[in-house]
């Protein structure tokens, strides 16, 4: 396998691994009815546990 191969393989890994990490976390403020804390365009807000989507559309810089 080449090295090229390699690596597409383990960036799936890790995607694979970002996107369950993810779910886990939306699960885990649902159920503990927390706010997610995040960055939007340099200002900390908080999103409510019903409104947090259960996938992340988070773009790489």
């Amino acid at each position: 396998m080449e090295i090229k191969d390699q690596l597409r393989e383990l960036e799936e890994k890790v995607n694979l691994g970002l996107k369950e990490a993810y779910r886990k976390m939306v699960e885990f403020k649902k159920r503990n009815n927390s706010p997610l804390i995040v960055s939007r365009d340099g200002k900390i807000i908080a999103i409510p546990p019903n409104e947090i989507l259960p996938t992340t559309n988070a773009k790489n810089p």
